[in-house]
């Protein structure tokens, strides 16, 4: 019996929820580690080390805002994030993809994802004269403060960080797929190699030694922004305080961390 077989078999008999504290802290550990300086992922600035010179985790809450307005659809951080996060290079696994929104003047709005080259929808071959509105949207795992796939997780594998960062321990998924389920986002899969959910995590690996996601660095017109909510010089904290910000999905009370800006009203 291997590791995996032998979690589904405790499913029934020790419950989940008293693993999450443990699980989070050993994560944790693991993927923090010690340094002299970090480089604040927010504003690029350095900050003084922490007195036992590694991460803190309780000082940060991490988020992203995403103006609609600047994103090109150049798909660039697609290409970044599975590149920087070893996500499968079929054209249906992603951690963020971008939505292209097409709305004709009788108020119909087709969506599609434009990085599943293999699909292209014939309701996307509209009349120029038809169409009312075009845009693009960039979507990712929403990092919600009341995640409902932490909640359905029977084994703890899906947790959430004390800096906001809703993680996967690949040791502890048995592949049972609840999370995927439960997310409303659909920004969770079943990754085929290693056979345990996947999604996005804000590069944490990369956050905590100060560095800025993958998709965020190499947006060309800076249309995503990430920053720590916990700072008020963040350009995260900036934004949400100079434009009308909104979140998908908002009666589901999930929290979301994810914030856009000029969303339109079509966009689900």
């Amino acid at each position: 019996m291997n590791k995996r077989q032998f979690l589904k078999g405790l499913i029934l008999f020790f419950p989940a929820g008293g693993l999450a504290g443990v699980l989070a802290t050993t994560v944790r550990g693991k993927e923090t580690g010690g340094a002299d300086k970090k480089t604040e992922a927010s504003g690029g600035k350095e900050t003084k080390a922490q007195p036992n010179g590694s991460y803190d985790p309780g000082r940060h809450n991490y988020g992203m805002g995403i103006e609609i307005d600047k994103c090109i659809g150049c798909s660039r951080c697609v290409e970044a994030c599975k590149t920087e996060n070893n996500v499968p290079r079929e054209p249906f696994f992603f951690r963020t993809w971008v939505e292209r929104y097409v709305v004709t003047k009788d108020r119909d709005a087709v969506v599609e994802s434009i990085n599943v080259k293999s699909k292209i929808s014939k309701e996307m071959l509209q009349d120029d004269s038809e169409v009312l509105r075009s845009f693009f949207v960039p979507k990712l795992c929403n990092q919600c403060a009341n995640p409902p796939c932490v909640q359905v997780c029977p084994v703890g594998a899906t947790f959430s960080t004390t800096d906001g960062v809703v993680l996967v321990d690949s040791n502890r998924c048995i592949g049972c797929r609840y999370c995927i389920q439960a997310c409303p986002y659909s920004a969770r899969y079943l990754n085929p190699v290693t056979k345990t959910a996947d999604k996005c995590t804000f590069c944490y690996h990369r956050v905590v030694k100060g560095l800025l996601p993958a998709c965020v660095e190499v947006c060309p017109t800076q249309a995503r922004i990430f920053g720590d909510l916990k700072s008020k010089a963040s350009r995260l904290v900036r934004l949400m305080r100079m434009n009308k910000i909104h979140v998908l999905k908002p009666s589901l009370n999930t929290d979301p961390k994810v914030y856009y800006a000029q969303l339109d009203g079509e966009v689900r």
